[in-house]
C-alpha cells in the first residue's frame, strides 16, 4: 500500500485546507466500543428506550443508568496512536480541523485544538430547563442522577435522538466542507447523517477523500480517493509519517 500513502501524503502536503471527519472506529483501539456492533451498548439499552430525548425527559433516572455504564466503561480510557496523529497533523500545520462524531473528548486530550463536536461531549451536563452547563465526570456515578440548582436532573451534554445537531457545529461543518482540499475520513461508516454527509460535501466541492477504515464502506464505494485499510491507530502515523519525508 506505499502508493496509496505516498500519494493520501502528497495531497495533504499539497493542500491548503485538511480536515478529518471522525467517528465511533476512532476510539475503538482506546477501549470504547463501537455501540451499535454486536455486544455493544445498544444490544443492552436499546435506543428507542435509552437514547432519546423524550426518555430522559419521561424518566432521567432510568436513562442516567445507561450513561453511568458508558462511565464504567470509560474509566481510565486514554487517546490512541490515531489520536496523537491527528494531533501531530495539527502540530505539523497540514490539518485545520477535526470534525468528530464522537463524544468522549479524546481528540482534545491527545493536542487537537479545533475540535467540532457534532454530537457533543460526556464531559459537561446541561439542565433541559434553565439551560445551566458545568463540567461532569462521568466515570465517577452519582446516583440517581446530577440535579441542578433549578432541581432539574442534568443531563450529558449529547445529542440525543429527537435533538437538533448544535446549530455551530454544523454551520462550521458545512463551511469547512465546501471548502476544504482534502477530507480524511475516519473510523465511521456513512451510516449516521447528517454527519455522513460532510465527505459527500467536500467531495462535490472538489475534496481529495482520503479514508482510513478497518473495511469498505459506502464511502469506499462512492467517493473515496485513496482507501487505507486498517485500525486508524496503524494507518494514521503511518501516514504521518510520510507526510514528515
Amino acid at each position: 500500500m506505499t502508493q496509496e500513502y505516498e500519494e493520501a501524503a502528497h495531497r495533504i502536503a499539497e493542500a491548503k485546507r485538511v480536515i478529518a471527519v471522525t467517528g465511533a472506529g476512532a476510539s475503538v483501539e482506546s477501549g470504547i466500543p463501537d455501540f451499535r456492533s454486536e455486544g455493544g451498548i445498544w444490544s443492552k439499552y436499546p435506543p428507542h428506550e435509552y437514547a432519546t430525548i423524550d426518555a430522559f425527559l419521561s424518566n432521567p433516572v432510568k436513562v442516567w443508568g445507561l450513561w453511568f455504564e458508558l462511565g464504567a466503561m470509560m474509566q481510565g480510557v486514554k487517546p490512541n496512536a490515531g489520536h496523537y496523529a491527528l494531533a501531530e497533523l495539527e502540530q505539523l500545520g497540514r490539518l485545520h480541523a477535526v470534525i468528530t462524531q464522537n463524544i468522549d473528548n479524546l481528540h482534545q486530550e491527545a493536542g487537537n485544538t479545533n475540535v467540532i463536536e457534532y454530537h457533543g461531549n460526556t464531559k459537561r451536563i446541561v439542565c433541559p430547563r434553565c439551560h445551566t452547563e458545568r463540567p461532569f465526570d462521568i466515570t465517577k456515578e452519582q446516583r440517581p442522577g446530577p440535579r441542578c440548582e433549578c432541581g432539574e436532573y442534568m443531563k450529558p451534554d449529547v445529542i440525543l435522538f429527537g435533538e437538533a445537531i448544535p446549530h455551530r457545529a454544523l454551520l462550521e461543518s458545512e463551511t469547512l466542507a465546501h471548502t476544504c482540499d482534502v477530507a480524511i475520513i475516519v473510523g465511521t461508516s456513512a451510516q449516521v447523517f447528517p454527519a455522513a454527509g460532510i465527505p459527500f460535501t467536500a467531495k462535490d466541492n472538489g475534496a481529495f477523500i482520503i479514508e482510513c477504515n478497518v473495511q469498505p464502506t459506502e464511502f469506499t464505494r462512492t467517493i473515496t480517493d485513496v482507501f487505507l485499510e486498517g485500525p486508524c491507530g496503524e494507518t494514521l502515523p503511518r501516514l504521518v509519517n510520510w507526510v514528515r519525508r
